[in-house]
């Protein structure tokens, strides 16, 4: 299994992968989910990767060279050439699909599914940044305003905080801190998402970035933020006042009539029904 976000803000965008590849409990490896494609000046791409592990690196490798159809000129579109992030997510949805084509019957013969998620975005000189979850299918869906966040892999952990914390107007810092918090909270629960963690930062408008980092487990940053969300989560846990259920002094009871919806009912025979 593998954990990877990526959040896109006025700011700029975030990208968030972790490298922990398993088939049981004795066979752990260590593969990283994310590609940068940049060509200074001209455009700045990035892709994560979930799912079947051969899937993924053979979508990695036609990548490079497939193409689509220019539907007006008929000329050859890849991701080295496309004027706008939706064409180059179009190549990228061409090349799932190859493999599918390619690999798909004989994985299913196996007993496999052709598994694979993808988180693709970027900018393109003449457009604004844009954020891709591309599917198995080769189809896509785009982050809008509502929802300016993707997540793959082991996503359930690491939500809570990005829903609560997450909108186009956070600070591009703060949203890189949000997703290492979203990544930390997935490791603490899955062990089958593990270190180390590729992260990349990328501001609006600058078609390049050096905010490339490896957080492995002697990472200063990460382990003070490891430890200050689990302290400060147990002081704000604590700082909630108890439940009263005899009758205490509180300004906040629990035990309270609900006209439309009564405590459950106890069976107390053979003979008795909710119903």
């Amino acid at each position: 299994m593998t954990y990877c976000c990526a959040i896109k803000t006025n700011a700029g965008l975030v990208f968030l992968s972790d490298s922990r590849t398993n088939a049981g409990v004795d066979a752990i490896s260590t593969f990283r989910k994310m590609l940068i494609y940049e060509r200074p000046g001209d455009r700045f791409m990035v892709m994560l990767s979930a799912g079947n592990l051969s899937i993924s690196q053979s979508v990695r490798e036609i990548l490079q060279n497939e193409q689509v159809k220019d539907a007006e000129t008929g000329e050859g579109i890849s991701i080295w050439n496309a004027r706008s992030m939706f064409d180059a997510a179009r190549v990228l949805g061409s090349a799932v699909r190859h493999v599918s084509q390619r690999d798909g019957a004989e994985l299913r013969k196996a007993g496999l599914e052709f598994n694979v998620s993808l988180i693709f975005g970027g900018q393109i000189a003449g457009e604004g940044m844009r954020l891709f979850l591309v599917y198995s299918a080769g189809n896509f869906i785009e982050a809008t305003a509502e929802t300016p966040y993707f997540q793959i892999g082991e996503s359930k952990y690491g939500k809570p905080v990005l829903d609560r914390v997450i909108t186009p107007d956070t600070p591009l810092e703060e949203a890189a801190k949000c997703a290492l918090v979203s990544m930390d909270s997935t490791l603490k629960s899955n062990l089958s998402v593990g270190l180390p963690l590729d992260l990349v930062v990328y501001e609006a408008d600058q078609l390049k970035t050096d905010r490339i980092v490896c957080i492995d487990y002697e990472n200063p940053y990460f382990k003070m933020l490891h430890d200050s969300w689990g302290q400060r989560l147990r002081e704000v846990f604590d700082s909630i006042e108890d439940p009263q259920w005899n009758g205490g002094q509180t300004d906040t009871p629990l035990r309270v009539s609900s006209p439309r919806h009564p405590p459950l009912k106890k069976i107390a025979s053979a003979d008795e029904r909710l119903i």
